[in-house]
């Protein structure tokens, strides 16, 4: 692997960069097939991957915590190998290896000028829990415990733990939960930290659950029991190798976590649909330490739902059966433009309700300028083009069989289809300059896009565009193309249907600057989600918060949808924090007055611990 250190054109410091990690956790999966931290793998803790050591050098940098013990080890486990300047910049256009750098400077000047090392010295609590777990999977370090003070949320402000800990079964939890119980020690169960709500984090004690990843496909059910600790990314890469494909959210997201805290939604939940409808059953530690699974009949009812209620967590899911679905040999994946979002929304309840695709989704230009585009810059570029040139304000996504696609076809809407699109992927840094742009409209007619109908116009797309990998390389820093060319010229990587399966782009749109989205369950009325779109805008603006249309899916035949718009804000800016959080509050109390007036729109932070209920539940009753 090749050494990257201080080759980057990115002109933020070290400690800027740090400061700027966006902690999705996605240096914990291999999603670009470049490995991952090997010191991550081994050692599980947080601390011990690229963005644990970027929590840990903003603190050291910012002297808001001592060299320790772990600190040392944490510095020399990492190789500088570079494989973490693949992922974050594909994602955020940043390089960590710099970071991991000034790191183990910091800590190797440290000890060279005299500095004392801090102690960690087990008390009667780390001994008892050690006990339990095993003395290399608890801890008080404070190298270890401050990269557990954050997550995604913008409401809640960081808390440093005093211990973290990872158990490896369910027995352990459940003597764990009686642990703490006997002493009166609030404690928190963290997924990969990507709560949007600020529940991952608490100053007592942290239970990491990222040991805990075992899969046991049960194939003549249709499931796969996977344990606490297992990611949508892995998951699905190992479903998919069996012939299968199975409903998950955010790559790095724990399934588990998942279905806990929000319910399992994406495109695909058009077919496979959210919450109950993703697992046959679930096994729990409850807050007294004792076991229970839904399929007992004296188990809680965790499929029922309250609208307008935050409910308390039903214990600890410490494992899950999830639904497996077949796949076949014929899906294919298209684009449908549309010059307004009313068009778009009527394209999609109409496939919905007609059973026509797996998955559907109206992205906006903001959303396809930055997923395609590898850097910020480009995706500001692209955006204008697609909007202005192209016209294209408006993308339905359609994933489905050769069936799916003809009634589309039939149905007479113009589409970009899986060629085209990989043309427009690879071909991006051409559509910034392509002067053939203005000539679009008028081989339209009066029909909009009719010029994706004539048969001659994806051979002429292709050669104005040239797509190559080698030409998408080139709009990455220099020492990278060669990674981004041989990455963009795997076929998975420009293939619309496996790029929905493990939603690898979404999590570009955090690049520009961290989000906080608005989620809402809601008829599709074009009315209502236009008086919506139009009023979150004008909280945001109100605010001065970035802002931006996000996406819509179509669940349960078209009855309902899922409606996410964004909020961007700086994570590092305490009058943006406030501000955004001002913009969270009023959108809340903007949805529940929808909620309460209609009686068919439901606000997503309510299902904070009810993500196990069953569909009918959330969107009917």
């Amino acid at each position: 692997m090749q050494n990257f250190v201080n080759k980057s054109d990115d002109k933020k410091t070290p400690y800027e960069t740090a400061r700027n990690c966006r902690h999705y956790a996605m240096c914990k999966i291999d999603f670009l097939g470049s490995g991952v931290c090997e010191s991550g793998l081994e050692k599980q803790f947080v601390s011990f991957y690229p963005q644990g050591r970027m929590i840990l050098y903003e603190a050291l940098a910012g002297n808001k915590i001592s060299v320790t013990q772990k600190c040392i080890e944490i510095a020399g486990s990492c190789n500088l190998c570079g494989k973490c300047d693949y992922q974050c910049y594909f994602l955020n256009e940043m390089r960590p290896t710099k970071v991991m750098e000034a790191l183990k400077n910091h800590v190797e000047t440290y000890i060279k000028n005299g500095g004392k090392i801090k102690l960690s010295k087990d008390d009667d609590l780390l001994a008892e829990i050690k006990k339990i777990v095993g003395d290399n999977w608890a801890t008080n370090d404070e190298a270890i415990t401050v990269t557990y003070s954050h997550d995604l949320s913008a409401i809640s402000d960081p808390k440093v733990p005093d211990y973290v800990v990872m158990p490896n079964t369910k027995e352990e939890i459940s003597s764990l939960v009686k642990l703490f119980n006997k002493n009166k020690i609030t404690y928190t169960i963290r997924g990969n930290g990507q709560n949007l709500l600020g529940f991952a984090i608490n100053d007592g004690v942290i239970i990491d659950l990222n040991r805990m990843k075992t899969i046991e496909f049960d194939e003549k059910n249709w499931l796969v029991k996977v344990g606490p600790g297992v990611t949508a990314f892995d998951l699905q890469k190992q479903a998919q190798k069996r012939g299968y494909r199975i409903n998950a959210s955010e790559p790095a997201a724990l399934l588990c976590a998942n279905i806990m805290c929000s319910g399992i939604m994406s495109t695909f939940s058009t077919t496979y649909g959210i919450n109950a409808d993703n697992f046959i059953n679930a096994e729990f530690v409850n807050h007294s330490g004792s076991l229970f699974n839904l399929n007992e009949i004296s188990s809680p009812n965790l499929y029922s739902y309250k609208n307008l209620q935050h409910k308390d967590s039903p214990g600890i899911c410490v494992s899950a059966s999830i639904r497996l679905h077949p796949v076949t040999d014929d899906e294919k994946g298209i684009l449908v433009p549309f010059e307004t979002l009313n068009n778009a929304l009527d394209f999609i309840k109409d496939c919905s309700v007609r059973h026509i695709g797996l998955a559907l989704g109206i992205v906006g230009a903001e959303y396809i300028s930055t997923f395609l585009s590898p850097t910020k810059k480009m995706a500001s570029e692209i955006k204008n083009i697609f909007v202005d040139k192209l016209n294209i304000p408006w993308l339905v996504v359609v994933i489905g069989d050769k069936y799916a696609i003809r009634s589309i076809s039939e149905m007479g809407f113009p589409f970009f289809d899986q060629n085209m699109f990989k043309s427009l992927y690879l071909g991006l840094p051409s559509l910034k300059t392509a002067q053939w742009l203005d000539l679009v409209k008028e081989l339209s007619d009066d029909e909009p896009y009719s010029y994706l109908k004539v048969k001659s116009f994806a051979e002429l797309f292709e050669t104005a565009l040239s797509p190559s990998p080698r030409l998408y390389s080139q709009e990455v820093d220099k020492e990278l193309s060669p990674f981004f060319e041989k990455l963009f010229s795997r076929q998975e990587m420009t293939d619309l249907v496996w790029l929905n399966m493990y939603r690898i782009m979404s999590t570009r749109l955090g690049r520009k600057k961290p989000f906080l989205p608005a989620l809402i369950y809601l008829p599709i009325d074009n009315d209502l989600i236009n008086d919506f779109s139009d009023k979150f805008r004008l909280i945001a603006e109100k605010h001065g918060i970035d802002n931006d249309f996000g996406f819509i899916t179509p669940i349960d035949n078209g009855k309902r949808c899922i409606f996410e718009y964004d909020f961007f804000y700086d994570y590092n800016d305490p009058d943006e924090i406030q501000r955004i959080r001002q913009v969270a509050m009023e959108s809340n109390m903007l949805i529940d007055d929808y909620s309460v007036k209609t009686g068919t729109v439901k606000g997503h932070p309510y299902v904070l611990y009810q993500g196990f209920c069953r569909k009918e539940n959330l969107l009917y009753s």
